[in-house]
């Protein structure tokens, strides 16, 4: 071949592994991973979840089998947590595939993954939190120079603390006038109570209901008068959206336990608060007094809706809390298409996602 021809083939060659190069730069490091291929249902999938009555689908799907019966051959994996933030670190960390989560932790999940690593795929309560103090408190302005607790820094209840207090003009701090927060687990949280070691506590239900019932307390806020229609997630699912993208068919077995739970409880009131009370001593010791479970059933609603419209404002209130300098982005973070199907297969009308379904 002669040497001019043989330059312009090589040239041209150059030039072509250049522009293949930049290609695949530009559909690369800048774009988004390609998804994973469904490889069918999961042999095993681990779940995660609080011993909340807030977490009442949970526990409710577990007792009576609703998750097993739909899952079939996959083994259901558990594991139990006190607050969201642990369960963000272990979904992060691909130790948990799917879990029953507060609405903060789960915001706080998709941000830390950039939009990547978790889906909100359902809701599971609504309700289920109060603030409560001791009775010479009887207005924001006595907690001036007082301690309230939360189950975790930065956790759902901690939030909506801390937006509180900022709604009421009170700050966070050590001063006389400042409102002190202090974060410790539920069961911690009513010992320093009845100690007298806090004056006050956001808890989730049935330690809200614990804290009046045993220890003495009143409820000066229930949070779901801070909230349009007394309605807010206290509760919702997530997956892992490598999960969701390699085994939907798990996911959906998943859903269809949570909704077999969410209607049998709907219909069996005194037979679902029995299930969660069962799950409840299995995972601590100890069954709950049935005035302390009736209360606390009295303040949720179980709903597969993830009361998606609220996340925006959710996300927000992370900035007035002082939990994030900037509101995380919330777009993209739902993919309801599964819940909806199987809201169809039962006859119930589809939930929104609120635009969350829209990067």
């Amino acid at each position: 071949m002669p040497v001019k021809r043989r330059a312009v083939l090589l040239a041209a060659g150059v030039s072509a592994l250049a522009l293949l190069t930049a290609c695949s730069r530009a559909g690369g490091a800048d774009a988004p991973a390609p998804a994973a291929a469904d490889q069918g249902a999961a042999t095993e999938v681990h779940l995660g979840y609080f011993p909340n009555v807030t977490h009442a689908a949970a526990l409710i799907g577990l007792e009576k089998g609703f998750f097993a019966k739909e899952l079939g051959s996959t083994k259901l994996s558990t594991q139990q947590y006190n607050a969201g933030p642990d369960e963000v670190g272990a979904l992060l960390g691909k130790s948990l595939d799917a879990a029953f989560i507060g609405s903060g932790p789960a915001i706080n999940a998709y941000a830390k993954s950039e939009g990547k690593g978790v889906t909100l795929v359902a809701g599971a309560t609504s309700g289920g939190a109060q603030l409560v103090v001791r009775n010479t408190i009887t207005s924001a302005a006595d907690l001036k120079g007082k301690t309230i607790a939360t189950p975790q820094l930065a956790n759902t209840q901690d939030i909506a603390l801390k937006k509180w207090l900022a709604a009421n003009k009170l700050t966070v701090g050590t001063g006389p006038d400042d409102v002190k927060v202090t974060n410790s687990d539920n069961a911690t949280t009513l010992d320093l109570f009845k100690k007298g070691s806090i004056d006050a506590a956001w808890s989730p239900a049935p330690w809200s209901s614990r804290l009046v019932i045993e220890g003495g307390a009143k409820v000066l806020v229930d949070e779901r008068t801070q909230w349009p229609d007394g309605k807010f997630p206290t509760t919702v699912l997530i997956v892992r959206t490598e999960f969701l993208q390699q085994h939907p068919a798990t996911v959906e077995a998943l859903l269809k336990g949570e909704l077999d739970a969410v209607d049998w409880a709907t219909s069996n009131k005194a037979d679902a608060e029995a299930a969660v009370n069962a799950q409840l001593k299995k995972l601590t010791g100890k069954a709950l007094a049935q005035n302390v479970i009736d209360d606390s059933w009295g303040q949720i609603s179980l709903t597969t809706d993830p009361i998606a419209a609220q996340f925006p404002q959710l996300a927000k209130d992370q900035v007035t809390a002082g939990v994030a300098k900037t509101a995380p982005a919330v777009q993209g973070f739902a993919d309801l298409t599964l819940l909806n199907k199987v809201l169809q297969a039962a006859g119930k009308p589809a939930v929104s996602a609120g635009g969350l379904d829209q990067k």
